[in-house]
């Protein structure tokens, strides 16, 4: 049995296919970790939906903030969706498209297997959160994300207010906070307010701001983090962080990390997409 963690694929279906014949990948017996954004950019979207939803139901999927976007769209007029980029628009009016869309947003905002000491996750946590808190957090807004009422939060949890998580926020607020945190943090200050602008990899940052794993006076975390969300920062491994973000969609690579060892693995599959003048961007 092997257990691999694979980063952000945006609809990089090609190579999302490529590298898992390349794992060995047997749905018998092995398992496959998603940190989240398994769409938008790479122009293949609806297959990697598809693909990503055929596997074993021990598949674990965590939706990043992409993914997010996608069913926030999904829930406008008919007019507003026939508005987005062509390539969301194919899932938006595919003929299975409730079936996976369904799917995605019953998806987790987190995952933590004890068993192997790991947590997954697309972007990062607070640095005031243990692992109970960030569980805790992920599941009231998992909660109401799978619930009846889901269509009212997907309709107001984007925004960059508020940019701090504390436990005094209710309703809306609370739960964007949280989301932000989840989907959306790569840098913050000390009392963890998000600086969303900031996209660079560290080092490029303002001052007074920290990568959220450097963040001084943070809580401690008992198992290791994986996640991705972040291509400028590319493959990170440290403080018991990994990060898997290695921008396939921007020329990067795609790349699988096997958890269920006792040092981890990598598989890196090098894209032929075209890269971007400047710095990967998200």
């Amino acid at each position: 049995m092997a257990v691999w963690a694979i980063g952000d694929i945006q609809g990089c279906y090609d190579e999302l296919a490529t590298l898992i014949e390349r794992l060995g990948y047997d749905p018998a017996r092995d398992t496959l970790w998603f940190c989240g954004d398994l769409v938008n950019r790479g122009g293949q979207s609806l297959e990697v939906l598809r693909l990503v939803k055929s596997l074993n139901e021990r598949t674990v999927v965590t939706l990043g903030n992409h993914d997010l976007s996608l069913l926030a769209v999904s829930v406008r007029s008919e007019q507003d969706q026939a508005k987005i980029n062509p390539e969301l628009r194919t899932i938006l009016f595919a003929p299975d498209r409730d079936e996976l869309l369904g799917w995605l947003r019953q998806r987790p905002l987190l995952h933590v297997d004890r068993s192997l000491d790991c947590m997954l996750v697309h972007a990062g946590l607070a640095p005031s959160w243990d692992i109970a808190r960030a569980e805790s957090v992920a599941r009231e807004i998992e909660n109401r994300l799978h619930g009846d009422d889901h269509k009212r939060l997907l309709r107001q949890m984007f925004g960059n207010k508020p940019d701090t998580w504390t436990p005094r926020l209710r309703g809306i607020e609370r739960l964007r906070a949280g989301i932000n945190v989840l989907t959306r943090m790569r840098y913050c200050d000390v009392r963890g307010r998000i600086a969303f602008s900031e996209k660079g990899m560290p080092g490029t940052q303002r001052p007074g701001l920290y990568p959220w794993f450097e963040v001084p006076g943070q809580k401690h975390r008992e198992l290791r983090i994986v996640c991705g969300h972040w291509s400028t920062l590319g493959r990170f491994a440290g403080l018991g962080i990994y990060a898997i973000d290695t921008g396939c969609v921007w020329g990067g690579a795609l790349t699988a990390m096997r958890i269920d060892v006792p040092e981890p693995e990598f598989v890196v599959l090098k894209s032929e997409r075209p890269t971007p003048s400047g710095k990967f961007i998200e």
